[in-house]
């Protein structure tokens, strides 16, 4: 078995960074418009890929340029531009599910990876996109099953892609599924004229909802069950059975999530793939993982398709699952290099000895850990109130654009 390429999401520096220092061996962001999840993350802008680039290629990560929206022909001139900047920064991929972003990416000699909006279910497909890309996202709704039955015949009919090399198969992994066939919805389109399928969904389907017979005007509320809010993928508890069907990339959800939702999941799922490879895979570590994985935001966790269950796990909430929240506890003021100590200024909530803490930034990434050391406002104390000044050993630089959190329990209803 070829070890998995673990794929993470980027929606910010935040995040990128979680995800380079936590394993991550590709990288997937969106620049400004254009990409699936356009409005539901920040964003890089055209002038922040050089310093993405020069971040990744550092860690040898992999770096992939999503522009895989529907395109109308007033987006053409943009699709050009991102794709010649993407080009001269170095970045390693577009993916594409619009033949004119395939079309482009072809005429600036860029790798184009196919994306799962172009629902790819069988070997056939494969080989006519074989023309165009290396790299293919398969539908969502295949079974595993059905997945090694595709890359088992790409090995057998030697089917490659433009490098020569053949075709690798990407996989979902990890985090929110739709319940639209490969995310090709239009209710938020319809509803609010904002299409899903140009990055911009209203997620109706994560609401409640009352049925109305039309005919009595009998009303029913649907109840504890949000029947078009499937709970999130989870496939780390059968990560040896994807090793297995010849997947040559995992890609976890999440760009408009968290940078420590980034950090966790990618650690996690790092863990899990070298066990996989190392043979240490087993059930007591898949434990303690789904345990991690539970902390940051999920709506629940299910196979998905993949183990061909009987379908139907829908969420029993609006919102998140997750059994830890962050709260803000204030801002970075100053590093000393030489003491290796950071300074921050408390402005909301308390702060106490053996709290669990997170420390974000751009270029901090998300880091997690429990505080057994502190100064407050100079003197040693046990506790720091709302406008004191604190400072914390740390064995990583902070600025003063990172923020500081407390991790705390959160109570989730049943």
């Amino acid at each position: 078995m070829q070890k998995i390429e673990l794929m993470a999401p980027a929606g910010n520096f935040e995040s990128l960074q979680a995800a380079l220092d936590n394993g991550a061996n590709s990288i997937y962001f969106g620049v400004e418009q254009l990409n699936m999840r356009a409005r539901a993350s920040v964003n890089f802008t055209l002038d922040d890929l050089p310093e993405i680039v020069k971040r990744c290629e550092a860690k040898k990560v992999r770096t992939y340029l999503t522009l895989n929206t529907i395109i109308y022909d007033h987006d053409l001139s943009i699709v050009k531009t991102l794709i010649k900047k993407a080009k001269e920064a170095n970045v390693t991929a577009v993916i594409a599910m619009d033949q004119a972003v395939i079309a482009v990416a072809r005429e600036y000699a860029m790798e184009v990876h196919i994306s799962t909006q172009i629902n790819i279910t069988n070997i056939e497909t494969v080989k006519f996109y074989a023309l165009f890309a290396d790299t293919m996202v398969l539908s969502r709704e295949l079974s595993l099953r059905q997945v090694k039955h595709i890359t088992e015949q790409i090995e057998k009919e030697q089917i490659k892609g433009p490098s020569g090399r053949l075709v690798e198969i990407e996989i979902f992994g990890h985090g929110a599924l739709c319940m639209a066939v490969s995310g090709k919805c239009y209710m938020s389109l319809h509803s609010s004229n904002s299409s899903a399928n140009r990055g911009a969904c209203k997620q109706n389907c994560r609401k409640k909802y009352t049925v109305i017979d039309q005919e009595t005007g009998f009303e029913m509320e649907l109840d504890n069950e949000y029947i078009m809010s499937p709970k999130d993928l989870c496939t780390i508890d059968f990560l040896d059975e994807i090793a297995d069907s010849g997947v040559k990339v995992l890609k976890i959800e999440g760009r408009g999530r968290a940078p420590e939702y980034v950090a966790n999941v990618i650690k996690c799922y790092r863990d899990a793939i070298d066990s996989v490879e190392n043979d240490t895979y087993n059930k007591e570590k898949v434990i303690l993982w789904m345990q991690e994985l539970e902390k940051v935001y999920n709506r629940g966790f299910w196979s998905g398709y993949y183990l061909g269950q009987k379908l139907g796990e829908w969420s029993k909430g609006s919102g998140s699952h997750a059994t830890q929240k962050k709260v803000y506890i204030g801002k970075g003021v100053h590093f000393y290099p030489k003491a290796k100590v950071g300074e921050f200024k408390i402005e909301a909530y308390d702060l106490s000895i053996n709290d669990n803490i997170l420390i974000t930034g751009p270029t901090t990434g998300a880091k997690e850990f429990q505080l057994k050391d502190m100064l407050v406002n100079d003197k040693k104390l046990n506790k720091g109130t709302k406008g004191d000044s604190i400072t914390i050993p740390l064995e990583f630089r902070i600025r003063p654009s990172d923020k500081l959190y407390k991790i705390v329990e959160n109570k989730v209803e049943a």
